[in-house]
């Protein structure tokens, strides 16, 4: 069939239309070759919406580059052409508010991002021939007033295992107000700064009680007060720096939640999560919450056998750290580059990345490191190390840098040290140190009755297998008793099987 013009064919005032995107298309109507990027999306794995209308607007030069989905498949049905190539503008170019102002949808990373997509975690406003996902359209939404729930985590968290003085209060903002029925009150107009303050204040509450109590006590909660965030958002701001922390506020929520599911062994609720924080980086142009998502994501993918992935997402996050002035968070995100390697087997590459990380770490602390950060001292340094060193089967190494995360933990961080000292006992059990192993994986299980983590959990899992084999030591005797007895009462309340 010949060609036929495209339904937005002339480009909006200030843009120039995409001409070679044009002639790619050929003799194709622009619903055939909309059909023909659908089919492309299905051969990768990709879920797109493409219709004529995107074509259209694609080649009118509104949309000045596509986000991950249509970027990966791009690329797939013209190997060997970059985005410009194919009549896109540089990343660098769309981002930010000017860009947005032009209508610049899903400006965002570069080719090494290309495997990513946000994932939506809602679908009961999406239709056909939207091809922005769920995710973007929330991120977007601005108007009327909206029925918000209040969440409160001091009312939902069990009691018993954490300290009344270290449980949050319900922010003012979003306590209902006398006579309103439980869980839910009505928002007239926008919202403002003291709701703003309320997300953030949430934020930093999930993270202090995460690093005394783990993941499993407050995954489902902290979903809560996630989708109160997105109420809010939905019931928009009333001014545009109040708008953009908002947006950041539950960016970094929607980071957090991820890694309670994450840390609780959630790992495919995990990873949406994730996307809806980096979707919502995309559409305001914050690189410090892009950074984080891709961080997360990155630990991620190691986490859940997806190396390669792993190393992209850490290498994106590289990018967007760029220009944020954090020699920490560029170290950190070294590492998460270097765990992608270790889990790809290429040593070299992981030594280097270890190196580069070591190098930035060295320059200290600064003004400009992010606040969530806060974790990540000389011992998560070391414990990350010993993660690649066992990945690549050093035992001895992973051993030696294992116990000195051990050693170097700030007491508060009691999660982080069950974490490393299973991290140590497993490494001891690699290097054939049955004994010590036994006795310090008790350890960890001693610290299990303060933090419930299902990651660490799962770590002491695999020591165990690894020590069965000598039960004959008493030592290890004692530690497989401990661990099948613990196993009932620490497992209770974790994700579901």
């Amino acid at each position: 069939m010949a060609s036929s013009p495209s339904p937005s064919a002339s480009a909006g005032p200030g843009r120039q239309p995409n001409l070679a995107f044009r002639r790619l298309r050929g003799r194709l109507s622009p619903g055939e070759f909309a059909a023909a990027v659908r089919r492309a999306a299905r051969e990768i794995g990709e879920n797109v919406s493409c219709d004529a209308r995107y074509v259209g607007r694609v080649e009118a030069g509104e949309i000045r580059c596509p986000n991950y989905a249509y970027e990966r498949v791009f690329l797939h049905m013209f190997p060997g052409y970059s985005l410009t190539d194919l009549g896109f503008e540089p990343r660098q170019a769309v981002r930010g508010r000017t860009a947005r102002g032009r209508g610049a949808y899903g400006g965002e990373g570069t080719l090494r991002e290309a495997h990513m997509r946000p994932a939506p975690l809602r679908t009961d406003t999406r239709t056909p021939t939207d091809e922005e996902s769920d995710v973007l359209r929330r991120a977007f939404m601005t108007g009327g007033p909206a029925a918000v729930a209040a969440v409160s985590l001091s009312s939902a968290l069990p009691l018993s295992l954490i300290p009344a003085s270290l449980l949050p209060a319900l922010p003012a903002p979003l306590a209902p107000p006398p006579g309103t029925a439980p869980g839910v009150r009505h928002v007239s107009g926008r919202v403002g700064e003291s709701e703003v303050s309320a997300v953030e204040q949430t934020v930093r509450h999930i993270r202090l009680l995460d690093d005394r109590h783990g993941a499993d006590v407050l995954y489902r909660r902290a979903g809560e007060a996630l989708r109160t965030a997105y109420d809010l958002l939905d019931a928009g701001a009333r001014r545009q720096p109040v708008s953009d922390r908002l947006h950041n506020g539950a960016g970094e929520l929607a980071i957090s939640v991820g890694w309670l599911a994450h840390d609780s062994g959630r790992f495919a609720e995990a990873r949406p999560h994730y996307a809806e924080a980096l979707a919502t980086a995309r559409v305001t142009g914050d690189p410090a919450l892009e950074a984080h998502a891709f961080c997360n994501t990155s630990f991620l993918a190691r986490d859940a056998g997806r190396p390669r992935e792993a190393v992209r997402a850490a290498q994106a996050g590289q990018q967007a750290a760029a220009p944020l002035g954090s020699a920490r968070l560029l170290s950190l995100l070294a590492l998460r580059e270097a765990g992608g390697w270790a889990g790809l087997a290429d040593r070299a590459a992981c030594e280097e990345s270890l190196g580069r990380a070591r190098t930035l770490f060295a320059h200290g602390p600064s003004d400009t490191d992010p606040e969530w950060m806060t974790f990540y001292g000389e011992a998560e340094l070391y414990g990350l190390e010993a993660q690649c060193w066992a990945a690549l089967g050093d035992w001895e190494r992973a051993a030696r840098h294992a116990r000195r995360a051990v050693a170097m933990q700030e007491p508060h961080f009691v999660r982080n040290t069950a974490l490393f000292t299973a991290e140590l006992a497993d490494d001891l059990a690699g290097q054939g140190e049955v004994e010590e192993a036994a006795e310090t994986a008790s350890r960890a299980l001693d610290l299990l009755g303060q933090v419930r983590s299902s990651r660490i959990r799962a770590m002491l899992d695999g020591t165990a297998r690894r020590l069965r084999p000598h039960r004959s030591a008493p030592a290890v005797a004692g530690f497989l008793d401990r661990h099948a007895a613990a196993a009932p009462r620490t497992r209770s309340g974790g994700p579901p099987a």
